[in-house]
């Protein structure tokens, strides 16, 4: 079994900063690519970030230049720093990894609980 465990979310004013956390634990061989989702109230889920097993990153339009997704592969965590908060960034981020596990033995996708993200005009 793996879990990923967020956290750093909360209420900033616009112009603000907040750094999500994501940590996985199990039974992890390795970790390919992690990512971080958002679902604003009343929309659909979409990708913000993603960073490759090598360190490649890659970011939608909306948030470049202000959002940096990193990861620390010696403690199975990703981490997305958020600057400039703006108040259409509100909403529920979600983590989610592609992990090869070790039992059962195989590649899997893995979200996060979710936390939520609030900022205010």
């Amino acid at each position: 079994q793996v879990q990923l465990a967020e956290s750093g979310g909360g209420l900033v004013q616009a112009g603000g900063s907040l750094r999500l956390s994501c940590a996985a634990s199990g039974s992890i061989l390795t970790i390919n690519t992690m990512g971080w989702y958002r679902q604003p109230p009343g929309k659909q889920r979409e990708l913000v970030a993603f960073i490759t097993g090598g360190g490649k990153t890659n970011y939608v339009d909306s948030v470049k230049g202000r959002f940096t997704i990193s990861r620390d592969n010696a403690k199975n965590t990703v981490y997305l720093q958020m600057n400039s908060l703006k108040p259409e960034d509100t909403a529920v981020y979600y983590c989610n990894a592609q992990i090869m596990t070790r039992r059962p033995s195989g590649l899997g996708d893995y979200w996060g609980q979710g936390t939520q993200v609030t900022v205010s005009s």
